[in-house]
């Protein structure tokens, strides 16, 4: 395996990890479980890891890098989003 296909490979698994998370918290409308810092913490990184790509003219790392962005930014909007839908905890479950 050459470096050019794990690069690929790694930018492919990436880029969709998140898909999964985003479509169960969209058809559940919940986001209770989710921290907030997740989403928000790997859309920083992501969009500096994006910015570094653009920088370096690296056609790649721009694209395994804008769909984990929109991903992880989709679920930091759900979990403010849906906080009203939100079952509330209980003190003496």
């Amino acid at each position: 395996m050459n470096a050019t296909l794990i690069g690929l490979v790694a930018g492919l698994l990436t880029s969709v990890a998140s898909i999964p998370q985003v479509v169960k918290t969209y058809k559940s409308r919940h986001a209770r479980d989710l921290s907030i810092w997740q989403p928000l913490l790997l859309s920083a990184g992501v969009a500096l890891w994006l910015i570094y790509g653009m920088l370096i003219q690296d056609i790649p790392l721009i694209l395994a890098n804008i769909t984990p962005l929109v991903c992880n930014l989709a679920l930091a909007v759900m979990k403010w989003w849906f906080r009203p839908n939100d079952p509330q905890p209980q003190l003496f479950d």
